[in-house]
């Protein structure tokens, strides 16, 4: 309810006014059913242009520091994540990622849609990098379609470590759902959840016109020591 009162009547109206979203492909979102969508990361705003746009429900899994802030501030981060339909993920342990892709296994077996970011963390410099395994995991598990979102100028709405984004036209394209129900006697199967990821972020590269690094983009924000 309170999901639908942000997107419909409190916040939607004025960010869909000000953003004035240009989506192509919206019509290859199923209308019902389990979906999951495979968006490129660029932008904490991803997470709230990427069900703004979209006529169902979306949820993502969010860090769980973002609903137990302290003050006036904690309290809207929390209601705000809470309106956006994200569920917290406690993201501090060994099972974190675990955790991330059960809580999103559940949503897809309600028949709903569940949001993904395989890169697993936003770009560090606007190029594409290799995706984590953890959506073609949810892609067997599920049995649901995947349809890859390339979000297009996010990143110059609202860079990483900005608070107030920049009025601009943002920018999104969606291409076909990939049905990967092929290898569904192949879960666990590490070699297919790779080549499954990596079609997955071969279309996100066709969609987006980024350069593709086939490095892992936490590597480059916290690089090992020799």
């Amino acid at each position: 309810m309170f999901y639908w009162l942000l997107k419909l009547v409190v916040l939607g109206p004025v960010l869909k006014l000000v953003f004035r979203p240009h989506v192509e492909g919206l019509a290859n979102v199923p209308r019902s059913g389990p979906v999951i969508l495979a968006c490129n990361h660029l932008s904490f705003s991803d997470s709230i242009f990427t069900p703004l746009v979209m006529k169902r429900k979306v949820t993502f899994v969010a860090k769980a520091e973002y609903f137990t802030g302290k003050g006036i501030k904690g309290w809207l981060s929390r209601m705000f994540f809470v309106g956006a339909g994200t569920i917290p993920v406690d993201r501090s342990g060994g099972e974190a990622a675990q955790a991330a892709l059960d809580t999103l296994l559940r949503v897809l077996r309600e028949g709903n849609i569940a949001g993904i970011y395989p890169e697993g963390t936003r770009s560090p410099d606007g190029r594409l990098y290799r995706g984590k395994t953890g959506v073609a995991r949810l892609a067997l598990e599920s049995g649901a379609p995947v349809v890859p979102v390339a979000l297009l100028n996010t990143d110059e709405i609202q860079p990483t470590g900005t608070l107030v984004p920049t009025v601009k036209r943002v920018r999104m394209r969606i291409g076909a759902p990939l049905d990967f129900s092929r290898y569904a006697d192949s879960r666990g199967d590490r070699f297919v959840e790779r080549a499954i990821t990596d079609e997955i972020m071969f279309e996100l590269m066709a969609l987006s016109g980024r350069e593709y690094v086939d490095v892992y983009a936490a590597k480059l924000k916290d690089p090992q020591p020799a």
